[in-house]
């Protein structure tokens, strides 16, 4: 179970104001544009924001229906299968797109529900792999010990006896070797 959402009724209802959030300010800009684009010179300001009064609330409200939708049929998902995965986003997807354009008939719904699902998967799977891909981020590291410093070498070993045979001066390396 995901634990850093909130629970399955709650989330629909915050997920339909975060739509709409989303979409009144996209629309906003999207028409703040386009009205200004369409206005005679004199009048590009009051046509700019009458177009973003009359079309921004449209857009929003479009965004709200469809994540209603979606929410809505993934936490009825997630209660009938009893798992929350992928494939619940999936299906809702296609359930959202095929309700979404059920007025237009059968084929329209079909061909937008498999649109709505083509779509939720290539995004769970981008996700996915982007969760692979950075989940090595997340793997311990085992900590850096301070060790001591190794006691002084012995003395070499004599020649039967003789004086100690004398080691090579160890050569200072440079920086990359």
């Amino acid at each position: 179970m995901n634990t850093t959402r909130d629970p399955c009724p709650y989330i629909i209802v915050y997920d339909i104001g975060a739509a709409f959030a989303m979409g009144a300010i996209g629309g906003s800009i999207w028409h703040g544009f386009k009205g200004y684009r369409n206005s005679p010179r004199g009048d590009r300001f009051a046509g700019t924001i009458a177009s973003v009064k009359s079309r921004a609330p449209v857009v929003g409200g479009g965004f709200a229906v469809w994540s209603g939708l979606f929410n809505a049929g993934d936490c009825t998902l997630v209660a009938i299968r009893g798992k929350e995965d992928s494939w619940n986003a999936i299906m809702a997807g296609a359930a959202t797109g095929g309700i979404l354009a059920a007025r237009s008939g059968p084929q329209a719904m079909a061909v937008s529900a498999a649109f709505g699902g083509i779509i939720l998967g290539i995004m769970e799977g981008v996700g996915a792999m982007l969760g692979r891909l950075s989940s090595d981020a997340y793997k311990p590291v085992a900590p850096q010990l301070d060790l001591p410093a190794a006691p002084p070498a012995a003395p070499a070993p004599s020649n039967n006896g003789d004086a100690p045979v004398a080691e090579k001066p160890a050569q200072k390396r440079g920086f990359f070797q």
